[in-house]
């Protein structure tokens, strides 16, 4: 097939799946191409069968905001018909899937069917779609979608609920590339390279997120800090956004700022999470988890709240600890107990791993969409 994907190609959770769905998409022979403001972060140009396309927006005296889901929906158009895409799958709904809607009306008008597919990643539904302003037109471009997917089950539920919508949602989860996110079997490769950032015997703790507040960077170091007081350890945080200076001066107002390591954005995670033993994600909300999900194919169970989707991927006291939003204490107590308890960390170790394996592996993912894309094609 040849498909069309538009995401937003920043730091973040739908950015990272619509890129590497297209890797994957490619690697199993479609053509993909990706249309989007700029390349997405994780795209690097060496992979065959994926191309990119940049949306131009001009700034017009006329207008005080570039309207980019114009721009966006005109060169849609142009792609799919100079590239005779099957279909387009658009990340986020709002602007993507009006885009996409007016993408395909323009078509239309011209004799030639562009399907496109809505996937719903959360913060679209959650926070923007929410917003009275853009919740008819979200609820709109979701209704006249070809087909929609939904991140977990949680996010499908209150899609329905809360914007009325009546059509069917198909729940196709996040995945991870089993082989590319990957413990390392060499023990002393590991010890080796983990002296980076701490020296031997010291636990290493590890946080990845845009670092936007809805995923409590600051709660991160506060967790952090009362592990420190117990047991000697050192923090990774990858990633950047609003909330790194915050978190910044709580580090170095807490005397902890030598034992943090800010690395800002990576592309290479997969080569940092496996040096970690426990990951820290506190979020207020995630439909999902990613960022907990590509730590477990890494062996690293996650220290977490109890929120959204989460619990659809984390097995509480399995492959990870769940707990309340806020509730630092709780976590810094969890995170103490499996740092001393080595069986037991060990144990949930094996477990992370297994779960990524046997649920969430690209293998098992990527079928699904593609047994999608057919089925809409056939309609």
């Amino acid at each position: 097939m040849r498909i069309g994907i538009t995401c937003y190609p920043t730091y973040g959770g739908s950015g990272v799946v619509a890129t590497e769905l297209g890797i994957e998409l490619a690697s199993a022979g479609h053509e993909v191409h990706f249309i989007s403001y700029s390349q997405p972060f994780r795209l690097n140009g060496r992979d065959t069968g994926i191309y990119y396309h940049e949306v131009p927006v001009s700034n017009y005296p006329l207008f005080e905001f570039p309207p980019y889901d114009l721009a966006l929906a005109s060169r849609m158009a142009e792609v799919a018909e100079f590239y005779e895409l099957d279909l387009l799958h658009v990340h986020y709904a709002i602007p993507h899937s009006v885009s996409a809607l007016l993408a395909r009306q323009m078509l239309a008008a011209r004799g030639r069917r562009l399907p496109f597919v809505t996937t719903l990643h959360g913060t679209d539904i959650t926070l923007v779609g929410l917003d009275r302003s853009y919740l008819p037109i979200t609820r709109y471009a979701i209704q006249e979608s070809d087909g929609v997917t939904s991140i977990s089950q949680y996010l499908k539920d209150k899609t329905l609920a809360d914007f009325g919508v009546t059509r069917d949602i198909a729940v196709v989860t996040n995945f991870v590339n089993c082989n590319v996110y990957d413990f390392i079997r060499d023990e002393a490769a590991r010890d080796e390279r983990r002296l980076r950032f701490a020296p031997p015997g010291e636990p290493i703790l590890i946080h990845l997120s845009n670092f936007r507040p809805v995923k409590r960077v600051t709660d991160v170091v506060k967790v952090f800090a009362r592990v420190n007081k117990e047991v000697p350890a050192q923090l990774i945080l990858v990633g950047d956004g609003p909330d790194r200076s915050a978190a910044e001066w709580l580090a170095h107002d807490l005397g902890i700022h030598s034992r943090i390591h800010f690395l800002g954005k990576q592309e290479r995670v997969n080569e940092l999470l496996p040096l970690a033993d426990l990951m820290i994600m506190p979020s207020e909300m995630e439909s999902f988890g990613l960022a907990a999900l590509e730590a477990m194919a890494c062996k690293v169970p996650t220290i977490a709240t109890r929120v959204g989707g989460v619990p659809e991927l984390i097995d509480d006291g399995i492959t990870g600890l769940l707990f309340k939003v806020g509730d630092v204490d709780s976590m810094a107590r969890g995170a103490i107990e499996l740092l001393r308890d080595t069986p037991r960390l060990t144990e949930m170790r094996e477990a992370s791993r297994r779960t990524a394996q046997k649920r969430f592996c690209s293998t098992l993912v990527l079928p699904k969409y593609v047994e999608f894309y057919q089925s809409l094609l056939a309609r």
